[in-house]
């Protein structure tokens, strides 16, 4: 059974959501930041599963070039690192494998971005919570209902369905959109 039309309709809709409701928190994020960029901060970002690789793919947009030409953007996804991950997840705990990394990389007036499609990840949680502790912007990048990362973060935005490839994919979405608008301010 193919149900490939039905998944591109469930999309389609939640675009259009997306499309009605993030447009202002979207655009705030690449003001930000563009702002953090030319005062010589940098974009620091981490998920797990898939939202690991969207974390990735938004940092290597970011330091290689997303449709232009031009220098470098100080970017970083935290989930690349298997010996750091490994080495903090064995001695420490596996919920801070991040936040030992933000605490490790992060410098005041970053700007620290968590993906989670559940809002509750406990290792993204604790890494914004480390983030805002040291003047960080703490960035929630979530779906469903925004889940615990929500109520501790600066900026979310909050892609509201249950259906986590739909968050994903939208996910990826606000990451192109950002580091395009990034690269026009710049």
């Amino acid at each position: 059974m193919n149900n490939f039309k039905e998944y591109t309709k469930e999309l389609i809709e939640t675009l259009n959501w997306v499309s009605e409701n993030l447009q202002e928190p979207v655009n705030q994020l690449a003001e930000k930041i563009t702002k953090t960029l030319k005062a010589g901060g940098k974009v620091i970002l981490m998920g797990n599963g898939g939202s690991a690789g969207d974390a990735q793919h938004i940092a290597a947009e970011l330091v290689g070039r997303y449709k232009k030409e031009r220098k470098a953007y100080p970017a970083i996804a935290l989930n690349t690192n298997t010996s750091t991950i490994t080495a903090v997840g064995n001695d420490y705990g596996y919920e801070h494998i991040f936040s030992r990394q933000v605490e490790a990389f992060a410098n005041k007036g970053d700007i620290v971005i968590g993906i989670s499609t559940s809002g509750n990840s406990k290792n993204v949680y604790l890494a914004l919570e480390k983030a805002k502790q040291m003047g960080c912007l703490a960035v929630g990048l979530l779906g469903k209902d925004g889940g615990t990362i929500k109520n501790i973060t600066d900026l979310n935005l909050i892609v509201k369905t249950n259906n986590t490839p739909r968050v994903q994919e939208c996910h990826i979405l606000i990451g192109h959109s950002v580091c395009e608008i990034v690269e026009e301010n710049l």
